[in-house]
């Protein structure tokens, strides 16, 4: 069997299965994370991702290739949260962009668009490291360029391709010595094996028998990214545009010569009906999400440029009478409601733990997605807060390192002027927050606030999912480690130990101000007896506590 030729739907398929493999080892590219905290979820970062790509593109299949790539490039691009994610979409959107003008593509044709694929995403990377996923990307892509000048069988061409992909993951570990120090592969590397292997499997006409027999449905998707729900925040009543409304409008020739589409005008008209928008345009269709009063109306405009398919509309406030009290602590937090003219400034954050959110709410927040270790919010989802806030200048605190891209990528697609304060940890993003002046200019406070990561020292205690070695530290499961901010300093079985020791690292002789967000299942005894450990060994520490209520982490620290 040999395949010379690939055209759109035969790519819509290598996507599919690629998608369905990777949901389907999700779990064990979570277990590669190097780190033993339980912050695992490079795997479900990709998943999510690649699931919202390959969901794009069922919607979209067509014969022409280049317009089944630009489905999945956006796709992929709202879809994509972590850094994982985020890089996997630049590999395909590289790969896209080299293909969009083409029905069909041969095999040097698909070769080069790896390799462009590749290209892109190292620029997406402000520092590449070799020994990550851009390593297998590259090795491989580079690998298929070679294969191209030998055969034109794209069968051939994806064989090496996976390959030299399975041969690069294994050497991962020689090029980062974290991975060969606790004996595992990159995580990323080894998504992007699983995604390799799917497209392989199609064009060979297989079936991989440990893929799912379908895509995750959207309400599975909805659970998977938000694990708890805005609707324990709010009352029914509260909620001021009612029905959920998708829709999607397939262009018409004579409806469009009489009222000639254009994006920004579809998008300026439509945000008069509701909030909550979201249009994803080409030159055959339109796709809309938008939250309205009156979804007959809006679908009454979209009908202005062609007919509508694949509509979708729910009632919200129904669905918040079936699930309120179910859900905890929410991955989204509520949204301030849409002022008609918009502000100066806007900041959106990122935050774990209802009280932690209150914090940043208190101190000028305007918009809180709540999230962080293994809730990485989607670029949608920070596109949609962006949108929210309305106002002219935006700033965006992730709080978490492997968020900073998803939210670099939605500063990138959003119309308004947004700055990304890259800020690692909580206590960063509550610094730079109090470092804002909404008297002083964007520049201004741009550079305030980025001055403010550097004033503040980060700490965390939480507790190790599996045994390892790292840093010279033994690490059994369910020890309490000391985090200071990215490098694991210390261990013990005991909570309070562990945080007293970690304290002791973290303060010194400059340290003035020393604050305790308080996580969940916590008790106050507990954080009195750390309360006077700091004023028997640092008397001149002041120190305040906060309930931030933060899962995963029983204590976070910030010195000033």
């Amino acid at each position: 069997m040999s395949i010379t030729a690939l055209d759109g739907k035969r790519f819509a398929e290598m996507v599919i299965q690629g998608a369905n493999h990777l949901s389907a080892n999700a779990n064990m590219v979570d277990a590669l994370n190097v780190f033993p905290v339980p912050d695992g979820d490079t795997g479900t970062n990709m998943n999510l991702s690649m699931t919202s790509g390959a969901k794009e593109v069922k919607n979209n299949v067509n014969e022409h290739i280049g317009k089944v790539g630009i489905a999945l490039s956006k796709g992929l691009l709202m879809g994509a949260r972590g850094n994982s994610g985020v890089i996997l979409s630049q590999l395909f959107r590289g790969f896209s962009k080299a293909i969009e003008t083409k029905a069909t593509i041969n095999g040097k044709e698909f070769a080069a668009a790896l390799d462009t694929g590749v290209e892109t995403a190292y620029k997406a990377v402000m520092k590449p490291v070799e020994g990550t996923i851009l390593t297998v990307a590259k090795d491989s892509a580079k690998k298929g360029v070679l294969a191209s000048k030998k055969s034109d069988d794209i069968i051939q061409i994806m064989e090496e391709v996976l390959e030299e992909a399975k041969a690069s993951l294994k050497r991962t570990p020689d090029l980062l010595p974290v991975l060969k120090e606790v004996g595992v592969v990159d995580s990323g590397g080894q998504g992007l094996v699983f995604v390799y292997e799917g497209f392989l499997a199609e064009l060979k006409g297989e079936q991989l028998p440990d893929s799912p027999a379908a895509l995750p449905s959207m309400n599975e998707l909805v659970n998977a990214e938000h694990h708890k729900s805005v609707q324990s925040h709010m009352n029914t009543e509260d909620i001021e545009f009612g029905y959920c409304t998708e829709f999607m409008v397939k262009f018409e020739s004579d409806k469009i010569a009489k009222n000639p589409f254009k994006d920004e005008k579809f998008r300026q008209d439509l945000s008069e009906f509701g909030d909550s928008l979201l249009v994803i345009s080409d030159e055959d269709v339109v796709k809309v999400h938008i939250h309205s009063e009156q979804p007959g109306t809006v679908l009454g405009y979209g009908q202005r440029y062609g007919s509508l398919i694949n509509i979708k509309i729910e009632n919200m406030r129904q669905q918040h009478s079936n699930i309120v009290g179910e859900m905890q602590t929410p991955l989204v937090s509520e949204m301030p409601k849409q002022n008609k003219q918009p502000q100066e400034y806007g900041i959106v954050t990122v935050s774990m733990g209802s009280g932690i959110a209150d914090l940043f709410r208190s101190i000028g927040a305007h918009a809180v997605i709540e999230g962080g270790q293994t809730m990485n919010p989607s670029t949608e989802d920070i596109v949609k807060a962006i949108k929210e806030v309305n106002a002219k200048n935006v700033f965006i605190l992730p709080n978490n390192k492997n968020i900073i891209m998803a939210a670099q990528q939605a500063a990138e697609v959003s119309e308004e002027n947004v700055i990304v304060i890259e800020s690692k940890t909580v206590p960063q993003g509550l610094s730079a927050l109090l470092a804002f002046n909404p008297g002083a200019k964007f520049e201004a406070n741009e550079t305030l606030m980025n001055e403010a990561l550097k004033n503040v020292k980060s700490g965390q205690i939480t507790f190790a999912v599996r045994d390892t070695s790292i840093d010279g530290l033994e690490i059994n499961k369910n020890d309490f480690m000391g985090i200071l901010e990215s490098k694991i300093v210390i261990k013990n079985t005991d909570r309070l130990e562990a945080a007293k020791a970690l304290l002791s690292k973290m303060l010194d002789a400059d340290s003035e101000i020393l604050t305790i967000l308080q996580g969940e299942g916590v008790k106050t005894d507990e954080v009195n007896a750390l309360v006077q450990f700091v004023e028997d060994h640092f008397e001149d520490v002041e120190v305040e506590i906060h309930q931030g209520n933060q899962p995963l982490y029983p204590y976070i620290f910030s010195i000033e």
